[in-house]
């Protein structure tokens, strides 16, 4: 049997827990260690066999691993970690901030190049899997327009900026693709679509003994930058109702591009997600381009990668042959 790649995670909250996962469904992988900043005694893993260690130490496994998933978050924790482990280990992660990626992009490729390692950046759904359908639908119909919407979805950010109001003992914040604009688009109108027109935002919120239910829902509506330009509805619910219906993490989304060929001749791409569980699903891409990621460095090739860099056949634990007979 051909050896199995061997997988690291660093950090293991939601999205580590996922990729922990998700490598149990890929026989060809196994996972060696989690690394994580806390004490590892406080990290239950879904597997008590693999050890937990201190991240401080991770430079000394590196001929234990072949493929180090990062799994901290995009604000703080790749940009400083993202270089570091690209210069001991092949590595993976899900870096997130759009506007931020060609820069940090450079970060990762000078350390992985010096280091003969593969460091593959922005996986996931968006950016990642939209943004490759993104990039389908420009090459297939230049003439034509992309639009992208997002949910139904909780947003963990925007679900912490209701939390934080006065008043709000708990809560979550659900974006929703404004189901009238994605109609236009796939009629092929080729809309130009406002922030407002394109999504709407639902807020789920349990009050705080004595707070005002008017108070808080204005507070939250005429929120800068979070929720001023959509249509935001609040819904006040209790404790038991938040648990039992909203513990979750969905997302999904599309990708449209409605574009013509030939003179005339209107055409509709589109590509979409509903997903149970956005950190799961996020976890599973990452395991299938740590695949990709492993193989390129075995065939000799080094630096940052996106996925625009990386063909589809590498995700497959099929051999190309299989590919073709099957798949193709």
């Amino acid at each position: 049997m051909t050896a199995r790649i061997r997988i690291g995670i660093a950090g293991y909250g939601n999205l580590g827990r996922g990729v922990e996962a998700a490598i149990t469904h890929s026989p060809d992988l196994e996972l060696v260690a989690v690394f994580s900043r806390r004490d590892p005694a406080s990290v239950t893993l879904l597997n008590a066999e693999v050890p937990v260690l201190p991240l401080a130490q991770v430079a000394d496994y590196t001929d234990a691993i072949d493929v180090m998933i990062l799994c901290g978050g995009s604000k703080s924790d790749l940009p400083e970690q993202g270089p570091q482990l690209a210069a001991l280990f092949n590595t993976v992660d899900s870096f997130d901030t759009h506007a931020r990626i060609p820069e940090y992009f450079d970060t990762l490729d000078a350390p992985a190049r010096a280091a003969g390692k593969v460091a593959m950046l922005s996986g996931g759904w968006d950016p990642g899997l939209f943004s490759l359908n993104r990039l389908f639908g420009e090459a297939i119909l230049p003439r034509g327009e992309t639009y992208t919407f997002w949910g139904k979805g909780l947003s963990q950010g925007h679900s912490d900026a209701v939390r934080r109001v006065p008043g709000v003992k708990a809560g979550v914040q659900y974006t929703l693709p404004a189901q009238d604009a994605i109609e236009r688009v796939r009629r092929g109108e080729q809309p130009q679509l406002s922030t407002r027109e394109k999504h709407q935002r639902e807020c789920y919120v349990v009050l705080e003994d004595g707070a005002d239910a008017d108070q808080v829902r204005n507070a939250i509506v005429t929120m800068p930058d979070y929720f001023a330009d959509y249509d935001t509805t609040v819904h006040i619910i209790d404790d038991a109702t938040l648990a039992a219906e909203h513990s979750k993490m969905p997302h999904g989304g599309f990708v449209i591009r409605s574009g013509l060929s030939g003179e005339s001749t209107r055409q509709i791409m589109e590509f979409s997600l509903a997903l149970d569980s956005n950190p799961e699903f996020t976890s599973s891409v990452l395991v299938a381009y740590a695949r990709a990621v492993y193989r390129l460095q075995q065939s000799g090739q080094c630096g940052a990668y996106t996925v625009f860099d990386i063909a589809p056949g590498l995700l497959s634990p099929k051999s190309a042959a299989q590919l073709r007979k099957e798949l193709l």
